[in-house]
């Protein structure tokens, strides 16, 4: 009689541990409570600050849908806070894909296609559809965005990338979130995710209303590594 005994108090043991554990591993920064979160308010405020001061950085946005608004479908590059920009973007037009690389170079913009040379354009003919010198401007661009979002929430303190990062939800001001990619109809919200040690806006997703609502994905990396940027 004693075996069964032992064997229930075994189990009993085991199912405790396992109960412990996973006490353990639920955890996580995930699951922070919300009142343990940083104010959203302050952190856009911090975020703005930081951002303003940014000199370069690696950025990426994904469009996702149809969003017919928007003849931009991705672009990628390295970018200055002066405006001087190079990498390469992908349009939309017919209905069929196509592929540049591009130089910005004070007042004028480079473009190659697939095919071709280089072709030299004043970059205020390219702003209506992509505008990199925007998006590190202090005045525009990502510190606009940041600057004028509204009903900040703090969601969840994530890992982006390796670094702990504030998930803060918002919604964006029309005019900022058309700077940072024109063409952006109004009542577009966002989750932005801001480095919890630098501030820095390291992501974003944002939703653009429609049927069904897309999205316009920012990944900003390489924060102020050195860049250099020539007329090709």
């Amino acid at each position: 009689m004693l075996q069964p005994l032992r064997r229930h108090r075994a189990l009993l043991t085991l199912a405790g541990l396992a109960l412990f554990a996973g006490l353990l591993g639920g955890c996580t920064k995930d699951d922070e409570a919300p009142q343990n979160l940083p104010d959203g308010a302050t952190l856009l405020n911090e975020a703005a600050d930081a951002m303003r001061e940014v000199n370069s950085a690696h950025v990426r946005i994904d469009v996702e849908g149809n969003i017919s608004s928007l003849p931009l479908k991705r672009a990628e590059g390295d970018l200055l806070r002066s405006g001087d920009s190079k990498g390469t973007l992908q349009l939309s037009q017919g209905g069929a894909l196509i592929e540049y690389e591009f130089v910005v170079v004070g007042d004028s913009i480079y473009l190659k296609g697939a095919t071709g040379g280089w072709q030299q354009l004043p970059a205020a003919m390219a702003s209506t559809i992509y505008d990199p010198s925007a998006i590190l401007d202090p005045e525009r661009g990502i510190v606009k965005i940041l600057s004028t979002a509204s009903e900040p929430v703090t969601e969840a303190r994530e890992s982006v990338n390796g670094r702990d990062a504030y998930r803060v939800a918002v919604k964006l001001d029309n005019l900022a979130a058309g700077a940072l990619v024109p063409g952006m109809p109004p009542g577009v919200t966002g989750k932005l995710w801001l480095d919890a040690e630098t501030k820095h806006l390291v992501k974003a997703v944002l939703t653009v209303p429609g049927d069904p609502p897309g999205t316009v994905n920012l990944d900003v990396s390489a924060i102020n590594e050195p860049v250099t940027v020539s007329a090709p």
